[in-house]
């Protein structure tokens, strides 16, 4: 069911460790910032759930622009800087504490990491396809999304505790704010160590065929927080058209 030769590439695998560590940073921080909000902030559950709400429509907005930017330039540049500004935005994300006002503090927070994560999502995706051989995108596409939700599952069961977030310290505002930003500065460092690995492993030309052809993802806009879109399979089926019959159409 999974070709191990698929990690064969070199960018392919490094993809995936940047997927791992963007995305298990993204979900502790998910978590406990409406944790956090309520608990620390004195936010109603409504107010804390639809804070983080700009990072959905910020992604919605330029996501498919980055993409385009990415096919341009290579995707090294956007993902690298975009992963940089949205460990930025989780620090800032971590200061939020007792006197948090959503105006001043919560909204920029939240526009920085949502401008990072913006330029990061659809280059990696595409990176991701670009990098496997063109008969393993689906499986390809498949394993980043699996990469992410696990990534996610494992922080949140892991940092949190670390951080001492266990049992009591959800009922003690001054104990779950020292936890909650330990839990953003380490979230902090891994996308920050994902920034890295993509400046050292991702090439310029990653999104490009030995042709020369420019690989564009199915998906032009992305807008999930949780994991990266799945994208269809490309079609290998012979031409039905040749044939005299319909063409098939993509399998999910």
């Amino acid at each position: 069911m999974l070709p191990l030769g698929v990690f064969s590439s070199r960018q392919f695998s490094a993809v995936n460790i940047v997927t791992f560590l963007m995305y298990g940073g993204m979900g502790v921080m998910f978590f406990l910032v409406v944790v956090n909000l309520q608990v620390v902030s004195g936010f109603s559950p409504i107010a804390a759930g639809t804070a983080l709400l700009p990072v959905t429509v910020l992604m919605l907005l330029l996501s498919a622009r980055a993409g385009a930017l990415a096919q341009k330039i290579g995707p090294r540049l956007p993902m690298t800087a975009g992963l940089v500004v949205a460990a930025a935005g989780m620090l800032l994300v971590g200061r939020l504490g007792r006197d948090a006002s959503y105006v001043r503090d919560v909204l920029p927070a939240v526009v920085v990491f949502g401008l990072g994560l913006s330029a990061v999502v659809a280059p990696l995706t595409a990176t991701v396809l670009a990098t496997a051989d063109a008969r393993h995108a689906g499986v390809a596409s498949g394993i980043n999304n699996a990469v992410a939700r696990a990534a996610g599952l494992l922080a949140v069961a892991a940092i949190p505790p670390l951080a001492g977030l266990t049992g009591d310290a959800f009922n003690d505002p001054a104990d779950f704010s020292r936890g909650y930003w330990i839990s953003m500065a380490t979230c902090a460092v891994l996308l920050a160590a994902g920034a890295v690995l993509s400046f050292l492993t991702v090439h310029d030309d990653a999104l490009r065929t030995p042709s020369g052809e420019t690989v564009e993802p199915e998906g032009r806009r992305h807008c999930a927080v949780g994991a990266p879109q799945l994208q269809p399979e490309p079609d290998t089926v012979p031409s039905a058209e040749a044939a005299g019959g319909p063409a098939p159409g993509p399998r999910a």
